[in-house]
């Protein structure tokens, strides 16, 4: 179950005694170790781009305030294993002498179990695998084995990697350990994925989240490793490294001990860009700008001269989204240039391009290369399809954006009160003049009051009565609507509009004609609700005579004619012809708020 060593002694105090083990690298004798392992931190201070959680498990050992258990999350190669280990060494740090009392972070020479933890070999210190041991089973070996004392060191130290990986009956087993462990044991769990971690194991743990190192940190101490190993590397080429581990101290080690057996020599940017398919930056840049100013011809030449290097086409095209995003985080916050891990012609062709681009033009590459380059990871013949990538963005390059085609088809137009809304963001378009526009609703008046008798009436021992609200005057049907919808009579009003067609409408009486589809209640509810509605009783009159068109009806008339309107004017006309297959489906008044602005849902179709 557990892959545990024990070393030649009881304490592993010979190991602290091993020739070439030094801190921040293990024994250099012996057969070629990668870098990796090579130069694996061996203290807290080893570790880079952890400085919060450095700082704060620092705290905690000062203060004494050490938890049972921690888990630390991170993508692979942060150093969550090694931090473990570096755990476990400073829980049980001790020197020969006796010196060292308790658990501590200051561990300036090899200790009596430093060798063995970090080995992964020391009999007190047991890590599992929890991909490979995932059941029941294992955890209860843990948990039968943890009540017993360690056998040399201070702590009995349990790091699990891949935690999430262990099953559900194996993480109950774990639950009554991790929340009352005996004084002389500590948990370390190590996982990629934190949200497969059931709350209840997290709530027992102290989390640290390990962080990606930033590019120009990985370039430091990649630098001083190959001061180290005396192997002599150009900056750019350091540049490239650190960029492919994206943040991964493991894989940056692993690809630089890759670049220094691949280029037999000094490691140059151009063996790194071989090594790994990558197109020359400068050349990226050649081919955006080939691409922003329309040229297809010199995009093309450009892309199969990168092919025919080697170059792969969804590399190329992946690199040209990388150069996009920096152009644009350039534009919006121009230190972006400054950093270290770009090379000085990134930064100042960078600055050139994100002064002449805006930023709608460079969101529209971004969103044509992710889709293109997903159509190449899929394609068979992947040099074709990303040939096919580029000339969409060279074609869409020199487009205008709807609102600057609005502003050069009409300089000096003035707004019309109607509007036609354009797809993919397109601003309203005004529409054509001369378009009427519907009178306002009547308003709902109440009728005034009755004039005071001037007669003087006896007086009465019985209170006089109150005067009662006055009635509501209503001047025609779409006063009757517009009643139904301020009472939230959304029944009423959805029948009145669709389902009844009006013979004749006087203030008190209402004579309609009713469409199949009508409520067969609808006569008494209306006489009932404009009774308590306006304080007066109605009349409703189901009239044999055909009566008018619905409410609904109207208003489909309406729209079909202004659509008509608005599709024959010139500048409408003009802008469809710039983007063929687009087509209006939708015109709105001016002050009418757009449905569903926050959905993002355009209303030209560009399908």
């Amino acid at each position: 179950m557990t892959e545990t060593h024990h070393s030649g002694s009881p304490a592993g105090h010979q190991d602290a005694d091993q020739p070439g083990f030094v801190l921040g690298a293990e024994p250099s004798t012996g057969p070629y170790r990668v870098l990796a392992r090579k130069y694996r931190p061996a203290t807290f201070d080893d570790l880079i781009g952890q400085g919060a959680m450095v700082r704060t498990l620092s705290n905690a050992f000062e203060t004494g305030r050490i938890p049972q258990a921690w888990i630390l999350t991170g993508v692979r190669g942060v150093g969550k294993t090694t931090t473990a280990r570096i755990l476990a060494r400073a829980l049980n740090y001790e020197l020969p002498d006796g010196s060292v009392k308790g658990p501590t972070i200051t561990m300036p020479r090899l200790g009596v179990h430093c060798a063995a933890i970090m080995e992964s070999r020391h009999i007190d210190v047991l890590e599992m695998d929890a991909a490979s041991h995932t059941g029941i089973d294992d955890v209860r070996q843990i948990t039968d084995g943890v009540r017993y004392a360690p056998a040399s060191a201070r702590y009995k130290v349990y790091i699990i990697d891949e935690v999430h990986m262990l099953s559900d009956k194996a993480f109950n087993a774990f639950l009554k350990t991790l929340e009352e462990p005996p004084p002389h044991a500590k948990f370390v769990f190590a996982t990629t994925e934190i949200r497969k971690v059931p709350i209840t194991v997290l709530s027992r743990c102290q989390r640290f989240d390990l962080r990606r190192v930033d590019a120009d940190v990985l370039m430091a101490h990649l630098s001083s490793i190959a001061d180290r190993e005396r192997v002599e590397v150009e900056p750019e080429a350091l540049s490239l490294i650190a960029r492919a581990a994206e943040g991964s101290v493991r894989d940056s080690l692993s690809l630089f001990d890759q670049a220094i057996a691949h280029a037999a020599g000094p490691v140059r940017a151009e063996d790194v860009r071989q090594m790994l398919g990558l197109a020359d930056r400068a050349r990226v840049i050649d081919l955006f700008e080939a691409v922003a100013r329309g040229d297809i011809e010199a995009a093309f030449r450009e892309f199969r001269d990168q092919y025919d290097t080697g170059a792969d086409p969804v590399v190329v095209l992946s690199d040209l989204a990388e150069f996009v995003n920096f152009v644009t985080r350039v534009k919006i916050v121009p230190a972006t240039a400054d950093h270290a891990a770009f090379t000085e012609t990134e930064r100042r062709r960078g600055r050139e391009f994100a002064a002449r681009l805006s930023i709608k033009v460079l969101a529209r590459l971004w969103q044509m290369l992710l889709k293109g380059i997903t159509e190449v990871q899929g394609a068979t013949r992947p040099a074709a399809a990303a040939e096919m990538v580029l000339v969409r963005l060279a074609y869409a390059a020199d487009l205008p954006t709807p609102d600057e085609l609005i502003r050069s088809l009409a300089p000096d137009a003035s707004p019309a009160p109607a509007a036609v809304t354009g797809g993919r963001g397109a601003p309203a378009i005004p529409a054509p003049r001369g378009e009427s526009v519907a009178a306002p609703r009547a308003p709902i008046t109440p009728a005034p009051r009755a004039a005071l008798d001037p007669v003087p009436r006896p007086q009465m021992s019985v209170p006089v009565e109150v005067a009662a609200e006055p009635a509501l005057v209503l001047p025609d049907f779409a006063a009757l609507v517009a009643l139904a919808a301020e009472r939230r009579d959304l029944p009423v009003k959805t029948a009145l509009e669709r389902d009844v067609r009006l013979v004749r409408f006087e203030d008190g009486r209402l004579e309609i004609n009713l469409e199949p589809s009508a409520p067969r209640t609808l006569v008494h509810d209306l006489q009932r609700k404009l009774g308590d509605w306006t304080g007066r009783r109605w009349v409703v009159v189901v009239s044999a005579q055909p009566g008018g068109a619905t409410m609904r009806e109207r208003k489909l008339d309406e729209k079909e004619t202004l659509m008509r309107g608005v599709t024959a004017d010139a500048r409408v006309q003009a802008v469809l012809s710039r983007f063929p297959g687009a087509e209006v489906v939708e015109v709105r008044r001016g002050a009418e708020p757009a449905p569903d602005d926050a959905a993002g849902d355009d209303d030209i179709n560009d399908d």
